[in-house]
C-alpha cells in the first residue's frame, strides 16, 4: 500500500470515530430533552428543594402615648410563573397585563415585557421576577386585580415575595436611642438590640424551590411552620418632649461647634425617661446619632463640678458643718502636696461660707473642706460615696451601660491629691445618666431611682411584661442634708454660676461642670461641660442634664455652655405643660362676696358690667383689652392689649373673647375644660410665628 492510500485510509477512519461521536452526542442530548425529560426534570427540582427561614414580623416600639417610633412596614417583590397560566386566560390579556406593568416600574416598554414573559412561558419557567423594585401593600392590592393575576397565585401564576423594612416614623427623632435592624431583622443598637428578643419573635420554616435564574420560589406543600410575630414593647420617651429636647441641644452645638453633646430628661417621681438625646460631629460638621454617650462607656467621663453635691452630701452626713460656716479659698491658687488647684476666678474668692463655695463652684473651697474632714480617713468619705450607690452600675434596661468608678485609698493609683481632686470631679468617671440619677434622687425627697425607658412588653393591648420603677437606694441622706443642698442647688441659678438662666416665672436647682479633657495621661485645655439639675425648683417635676463635649470658641465653661440648653428645654417644658404654671391669684379675700368675678376681657364691655351693677371703677388706659385689679373698693382697669408677633395674655377671659384675641392673631387654638381661662400652654409675651397652636385650660 502506497504511504498516499495509507494516510486518506487513516483520515477516513478518524472522520467517521469523530463522526459516530458527535451522533452519540446529539442523539443523547435528544434523548435526555425529549424522552428522559420529565424524569431528569423532577430529580432535579427534588435537588433544588430547601427548607428555609421565614422571618417573623417584628414588633413595634411605641413612645409614651402610643405614638409609634418604629414599625415594620411589609413591601413585596413581584415575580410571576408564566407557565402556568392556561392559554385560554394567558392570549387574550398578555397584552394588557403587559401595558399595566410598563406604566407602574416606567423601566421597560410594553413590547420587552411581552418578549420577556413569552420567552420565559416558551422554556417553560417556572419562576420569573418581572421586576426587582418593591411596592408597598397597597399597589399590592391594586396588581392583585390587573388581567392574570386576578385569578390569583394557583391559577394566575401571581407571587408576591414579602420583604420587611423597619420605618420610623418621626425620622432621626431619637434615632440612636431607638436603634437600628440589620438585614437579618436583628437589632443592631439602641432599643431594637436591647429588646431584641421580646421584638425579634420567632422565625417560621417554608419549603423553598430553587429556579433557573437564582431564586428560589415557595412550594405550599403544607408543611410550613407559620413564624410567630415579635411583642411590641411601650417606651417612657414622649415624642413633644424628646423634639424639644433634641432642638435645643442641636441650636447650642451648633453654635458653639462641640465634638458631641448629650441631653437626658426624667420624671422626677418615676425615673422615667422622657427624652435622650446623643449628637455628635462628623468631618462636615453636621451632627447625628452616632453613639449613646448618656449611657455607655464612652461617656463615662470625669464629670467635674457637677461630683460636689456627692462631696457636699458626705461633708454634711459625717458632721455638724453649717451652710453659712466660713472657709479661707485665698487667691483662687493653692498647691496640694506637688500639684497647683485653681478657682475659675482670677484673684480667687477669699472667704466664702460653705454655701457660697457651692454656689460660686470654688475648687479650692470644695477641696479644703473635704481634706479638711476627712483627710485623716479618707476611707469614711469614700465609703460614703460608695453607700449612695455612685460606684454601681444601675442596671439601666438598655445593654452597654457604661461603668462608673469611684477610687478608694486601697486604689494603687490613690495618691496625695485624690481626695482633694476627686471632691470636685476628678480621678473618677460617671455617666451623664449616673450624674442625673443622684440629682433626680435629691429632687425626689432623698430617693434614689433606677432610670426606666421601657414600660412594657405588649402583644396588642395585652401587658405580656411590665417593668415598675425600682428603688435603688430609698434614702441617700437625712432629710436636714437633704434641705441643705437644695438651698444651695437654688443658689447656683439664683446667685452662682449660673444665674444667667435664672427667670422669675418658675424657679430651676442644678449645678454647673466644667471638667479638663485628659489625653496621653495629660490635662489639656479642652474641656467637657456639663449642667444638672431640676424644675421647678420648689415642686420638681423634671429632672435634666446636659453636657457640651469640647466647645469651640470663648465660651466653655457649663454656664455659659450647657447651662442655657437646660433653660431652653426646661422654658419650653414650662409653656408647653401648663400643669406647672402657678394658678391665677383670685381677687382680695377681703372683697370676696363684694365684687364679681371679673379678672380680664374687652374694656366697654367690662366698664359697661360694673357700671350697671353701680362698681366703682377707673382705669388711666383706653386700651381695648384690660386685665383688673382691686385698689381701693374699686376695680382698677389695666393695660392688657395684645402686641403684634407676642402671645397676648388672655387668663382670666372668656372662652368667647379668648378665642377672639388668639385667632385674630393668626393662633391655632385648642381648648379643654369649662369657665375662664385658667392657663395658656404658650407664655405671654414670647415671640410666634402664625399657625403656632396654643392651648388653654378652662376652669
Amino acid at each position: 500500500m502506497s504511504i498516499k492510500k495509507a494516510i486518506l485510509l487513516r483520515v477516513r477512519i478518524a472522520f467517521m470515530l469523530v463522526f459516530l461521536f458527535s451522533a452519540g452526542i446529539l442523539f443523547r442530548i435528544v434523548t435526555i430533552q425529549y424522552v428522559e425529560g420529565e424524569k431528569w426534570k423532577g430529580y432535579a427540582e427534588s435537588m433544588g428543594l430547601q427548607v428555609m427561614k421565614v422571618n417573623a414580623t417584628r414588633g413595634n416600639i411605641y413612645a409614651d402615648d402610643g405614638s409609634l417610633l418604629a414599625t415594620s412596614l411589609p413591601f413585596y417583590r413581584l415575580a410571576f410563573d408564566p407557565y402556568l397560566p392556561a392559554d385560554e386566560l394567558y392570549n387574550p390579556h398578555i397584552d394588557s397585563l403587559c401595558y399595566l406593568l410598563s406604566s407602574y416600574f416606567d423601566d421597560a416598554s410594553p413590547m420587552q415585557y411581552r418578549r420577556k414573559i413569552d420567552r420565559a412561558r416558551r422554556g417553560r419557567r417556572r419562576y420569573l421576577i418581572l421586576n426587582r423594585q418593591e411596592v408597598g401593600y397597597q399597589d399590592k392590592k391594586r396588581m392583585e386585580r390587573w388581567p392574570i393575576f386576578r385569578e390569583g397565585r394557583l391559577t394566575g401564576g401571581i407571587i408576591f415575595e414579602k420583604v420587611e423594612k423597619r420605618f420610623l416614623p418621626f425620622s432621626h427623632l431619637g434615632y440612636r436611642t431607638i436603634g437600628t435592624v440589620n438585614s437579618d431583622n436583628r437589632g443592631v443598637v439602641g432599643l431594637e438590640y436591647s429588646f431584641n428578643r421580646q421584638l425579634a419573635g420567632e422565625n417560621g420554616e417554608a419549603l423553598y424551590q430553587r429556579m433557573a435564574g437564582g431564586g428560589w420560589k415557595p412550594v405550599y406543600d403544607g408543611s410550613e411552620v407559620r413564624p410567630k410575630d415579635g411583642y411590641d414593647i411601650q417606651t417612657t420617651i414622649n415624642v413633644n418632649l424628646q423634639d424639644v429636647t433634641e432642638s435645643a441641644l442641636l441650636k447650642h452645638l451648633q453654635k458653639h461647634r462641640a465634638d458631641y453633646g448629650v441631653a437626658v430628661l426624667m420624671e422626677v417621681k418615676t425615673g422615667e425617661i422622657k427624652a435622650i438625646s446623643n449628637l455628635s460631629r462628623n468631618s462636615k460638621g453636621e451632627y447625628y446619632e452616632r453613639y449613646n454617650y448618656a449611657v455607655g462607656s464612652q461617656g463615662a467621663r470625669e464629670p467635674g463640678s457637677t461630683f460636689k453635691l456627692a462631696s457636699m452630701i458626705a461633708l454634711m452626713e459625717d458632721s455638724n458643718i453649717g451652710l453659712n460656716d466660713t472657709v479661707d479659698t485665698g487667691d483662687g491658687v493653692m498647691k496640694f502636696f506637688n500639684e497647683t488647684m485653681r478657682d475659675h476666678k482670677p484673684g480667687g474668692y477669699g472667704v466664702l461660707t460653705v454655701k457660697e463655695v457651692f454656689e460660686k463652684s470654688s475648687n479650692i473651697g470644695t477641696a479644703k473642706l473635704i481634706t479638711k474632714h476627712f483627710g485623716d480617713n479618707p476611707s469614711r468619705y469614700t465609703d460614703y460615696l460608695k453607700s449612695i450607690g455612685l460606684d454601681k452600675p444601675l442596671g439601666f434596661q438598655m445593654v452597654g451601660e457604661g461603668l462608673p468608678y469611684i477610687k478608694d485609698p486601697t486604689d494603687s493609683t490613690w495618691s496625695g491629691i485624690s481626695l482633694p481632686w476627686i471632691s470636685h470631679g476628678y480621678e473618677l468617671k460617671m455617666t451623664p445618666l449616673q450624674t442625673l440619677t443622684l440629682y433626680n434622687a435629691v429632687a425626689n425627697g432623698g430617693k434614689m431611682i433606677q432610670p426606666l425607658i421601657v414600660k412594657a412588653v405588649k402583644k396588642a393591648n395585652k401587658n405580656i411584661e411590665r417593668y415598675e420603677p425600682k428603688v435603688l437606694n430609698p434614702k441617700i441622706c437625712s432629710k436636714e442634708t437633704l434641705r441643705k443642698v437644695r438651698l444651695m442647688l437654688e443658689g447656683v441659678v439664683e446667685r452662682g454660676t449660673a444665674s444667667n438662666i435664672h427667670n422669675e416665672k418658675y424657679k430651676i436647682a442644678g449645678k454647673t461642670g466644667t471638667a479638663k479633657k485628659v489625653e496621653n495621661g495629660r490635662y489639656t485645655n479642652a474641656y467637657y461641660t456639663s449642667f444638672a439639675g431640676y424644675f421647678p425648683a420648689d415642686k420638681p417635676q423634671y429632672s435634666c442634664i446636659v453636657v457640651i463635649d469640647e466647645p469651640k470658641g470663648y465660651q466653655i465653661y457649663g454656664s455659659d455652655v450647657a447651662a442655657p440648653v437646660f433653660k431652653e428645654i426646661a422654658d419650653k417644658i414650662y409653656a408647653l405643660e401648663t400643669k406647672l404654671h402657678e394658678e391665677l391669684p383670685e381677687q382680695r379675700d377681703q372683697y370676696a362676696g363684694i365684687f364679681p368675678l371679673i379678672r380680664s376681657g374687652k374694656h366697654d364691655e367690662l366698664k359697661m358690667i360694673a357700671n350697671e351693677l353701680g362698681i366703682s371703677n377707673h382705669s388711666d388706659t383706653e386700651a381695648t383689652w384690660v386685665t383688673t385689679d382691686v385698689v381701693n373698693h374699686s376695680v382698677f382697669w389695666e393695660n392688657n392689649e395684645p402686641r403684634t408677633e407676642r402671645i397676648p395674655d388672655v387668663r382670666g377671659m372668656t372662652l368667647r373673647d379668648a378665642l377672639f384675641v388668639l385667632e385674630n392673631m393668626g393662633l391655632k387654638v385648642s381648648v379643654e375644660g369649662r369657665g375662664r381661662v385658667a392657663t395658656q400652654s404658650l407664655l405671654p409675651g414670647t415671640r410666634f410665628a402664625r399657625g403656632t397652636s396654643i392651648k388653654i385650660d378652662l376652669s
